[in-house]
Protein backbone atom coordinates (compact mmCIF):
# COMPACT_ATOMS: atom_id res chain seq x y z
CA UNK A 1 0.00 0.00 0.00
CA UNK A 2 1.69 3.30 -1.29
CA UNK A 3 1.62 6.21 1.43
CA UNK A 4 0.41 9.51 0.15
CA UNK A 5 2.22 12.44 1.56
CA UNK A 6 0.03 16.02 1.90
CA UNK A 7 0.91 18.63 -0.02
CA UNK A 8 4.49 19.74 -0.87
CA UNK A 9 5.95 21.91 2.23
CA UNK A 10 7.23 24.45 0.01
CA UNK A 11 3.71 25.19 -0.95
CA UNK A 12 2.73 27.83 2.65
CA UNK A 13 2.89 31.37 1.65
CA UNK A 14 4.92 33.12 3.47
CA UNK A 15 2.42 35.43 4.97
CA UNK A 16 0.06 32.41 6.41
CA UNK A 17 3.74 30.68 7.20
CA UNK A 18 3.98 33.70 9.59
CA UNK A 19 1.10 34.03 10.87
CA UNK A 20 0.83 30.01 11.92
CA UNK A 21 4.35 30.71 13.68
CA UNK A 22 3.25 33.90 15.40
CA UNK A 23 -0.70 32.11 16.55
CA UNK A 24 1.11 29.11 17.34
CA UNK A 25 3.61 30.41 19.99
CA UNK A 26 0.69 32.00 21.87
CA UNK A 27 -2.33 30.57 21.89
CA UNK A 28 -2.75 27.27 24.35
CA UNK A 29 -1.43 28.24 27.63
CA UNK A 30 -0.24 24.69 28.41
CA UNK A 31 2.18 24.56 25.69
CA UNK A 32 3.77 27.51 27.30
CA UNK A 33 3.69 26.12 30.46
CA UNK A 34 6.01 22.92 29.33
CA UNK A 35 8.16 25.20 26.97
CA UNK A 36 7.02 24.32 23.61
CA UNK A 37 7.97 26.19 20.66
CA UNK A 38 7.22 26.19 17.01
CA UNK A 39 10.65 26.25 15.30
CA UNK A 40 9.13 26.06 11.91
CA UNK A 41 5.91 25.17 9.97
CA UNK A 42 5.22 24.02 6.26
CA UNK A 43 1.80 22.77 4.64
CA UNK A 44 1.40 19.76 6.52
CA UNK A 45 4.27 20.10 8.40
CA UNK A 46 5.57 21.34 11.53
CA UNK A 47 8.58 21.20 13.94
CA UNK A 48 7.99 21.72 18.14
CA UNK A 49 10.58 22.07 20.65
CA UNK A 50 9.81 21.69 24.10
CA UNK A 51 13.02 23.07 26.24
CA UNK A 52 14.39 20.42 28.63
CA UNK A 53 14.13 21.94 32.16
CA UNK A 54 13.38 20.98 35.69
CA UNK A 55 9.42 21.10 35.62
CA UNK A 56 9.83 18.64 33.33
CA UNK A 57 11.47 16.10 35.14
CA UNK A 58 9.70 12.84 36.74
CA UNK A 59 10.63 10.53 39.46
CA UNK A 60 13.58 8.94 37.86
CA UNK A 61 15.24 12.17 36.60
CA UNK A 62 14.54 12.10 32.99
CA UNK A 63 11.95 14.46 31.24
CA UNK A 64 8.46 13.11 31.70
CA UNK A 65 6.71 10.89 28.95
CA UNK A 66 3.96 13.41 29.08
CA UNK A 67 6.01 16.11 27.55
CA UNK A 68 7.17 14.41 24.83
CA UNK A 69 3.44 13.06 24.27
CA UNK A 70 2.27 16.68 24.33
CA UNK A 71 4.89 17.49 22.02
CA UNK A 72 3.65 15.20 19.69
CA UNK A 73 0.58 16.29 19.73
CA UNK A 74 1.78 20.15 19.45
CA UNK A 75 3.90 19.32 16.33
CA UNK A 76 0.92 17.23 14.86
CA UNK A 77 -1.86 20.47 15.83
CA UNK A 78 0.70 23.29 14.46
CA UNK A 79 0.77 20.57 10.84
CA UNK A 80 -2.64 20.47 10.71
CA UNK A 81 -3.96 23.90 11.29
CA UNK A 82 -2.09 24.36 7.99
CA UNK A 83 -4.51 22.72 6.10
CA UNK A 84 -7.48 24.15 7.30
CA UNK A 85 -10.06 25.92 5.87
CA UNK A 86 -11.71 28.72 7.64
CA UNK A 87 -14.05 27.86 10.26
CA UNK A 88 -11.97 24.57 10.54
CA UNK A 89 -11.05 23.37 13.88
CA UNK A 90 -9.60 20.00 15.09
CA UNK A 91 -9.72 17.63 18.40
CA UNK A 92 -7.12 14.81 18.94
CA UNK A 93 -9.03 11.75 18.91
CA UNK A 94 -5.75 8.92 19.23
CA UNK A 95 -1.98 9.38 19.83
CA UNK A 96 -0.28 6.30 20.09
CA UNK A 97 3.37 6.93 21.39
CA UNK A 98 6.16 4.76 21.29
CA UNK A 99 8.95 5.96 23.95
CA UNK A 100 12.56 5.17 22.75
CA UNK A 101 14.52 6.64 24.93
CA UNK A 102 14.85 8.67 27.77
CA UNK A 103 15.69 12.36 27.68
CA UNK A 104 17.86 13.19 30.86
CA UNK A 105 19.50 16.55 29.54
CA UNK A 106 18.48 17.48 26.35
CA UNK A 107 15.54 19.57 24.48
CA UNK A 108 13.57 17.68 22.55
CA UNK A 109 12.47 18.22 18.86
CA UNK A 110 9.13 16.88 17.63
CA UNK A 111 8.68 16.90 13.77
CA UNK A 112 4.86 15.94 12.39
CA UNK A 113 3.94 15.47 8.99
CA UNK A 114 0.42 15.32 8.04
CA UNK A 115 0.00 11.62 6.28
CA UNK A 116 -3.79 11.68 5.20
CA UNK A 117 -6.32 14.88 5.68
CA UNK A 118 -9.92 13.62 4.89
CA UNK A 119 -13.03 15.60 5.45
CA UNK A 120 -13.36 14.67 8.99
CA UNK A 121 -10.06 12.90 10.31
CA UNK A 122 -6.52 13.64 9.84
CA UNK A 123 -3.31 11.47 10.72
CA UNK A 124 -0.11 12.72 11.34
CA UNK A 125 3.38 10.76 11.47
CA UNK A 126 5.68 12.41 14.28
CA UNK A 127 9.48 11.86 15.13
CA UNK A 128 10.63 13.23 18.51
CA UNK A 129 14.56 13.42 18.81
CA UNK A 130 16.39 14.77 21.65
CA UNK A 131 19.57 17.78 20.52
CA UNK A 132 22.09 15.05 19.80
CA UNK A 133 20.10 13.55 17.13
CA UNK A 134 18.64 10.37 19.03
CA UNK A 135 15.30 8.93 18.31
CA UNK A 136 13.17 9.50 21.63
CA UNK A 137 10.29 8.63 20.42
CA UNK A 138 7.71 7.66 17.47
CA UNK A 139 3.88 8.62 17.49
CA UNK A 140 0.90 8.07 15.09
CA UNK A 141 -2.00 10.85 15.55
CA UNK A 142 -5.39 10.84 14.63
CA UNK A 143 -7.60 14.56 14.67
CA UNK A 144 -10.85 14.89 13.76
CA UNK A 145 -11.86 17.64 11.71
CA UNK A 146 -15.22 19.66 12.25
CA UNK A 147 -16.74 23.03 11.07
CA UNK A 148 -18.08 25.09 13.84
CA UNK A 149 -20.50 27.28 13.71
CA UNK A 150 -20.98 30.03 16.21
CA UNK A 151 -23.77 31.84 17.89
CA UNK A 152 -23.76 35.72 17.88
CA UNK A 153 -22.37 36.75 20.91
CA UNK A 154 -20.97 34.02 22.54
CA UNK A 155 -17.70 33.31 23.97
CA UNK A 156 -16.01 31.56 20.81
CA UNK A 157 -17.79 34.05 18.42
CA UNK A 158 -15.50 36.92 19.12
CA UNK A 159 -12.88 34.27 19.55
CA UNK A 160 -12.94 33.71 16.05
CA UNK A 161 -13.30 37.40 14.91
CA UNK A 162 -10.04 37.61 16.09
CA UNK A 163 -8.82 35.31 13.56
CA UNK A 164 -8.18 36.25 9.97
Amino acid sequence: QEMHIMPDPNELSAPLKEFLLKVANREIPFWSTIGREVVDVKSGWARVRVRFGQHLINANGVMHGGAVFSAADAATAVALRSLLAEGERTATTELKINFIKPVAEFDIVAEATIVHRGRHTAVGDVTVTDAAGSLVAKALTTYAITRITRKPGSRAAETQKKEP
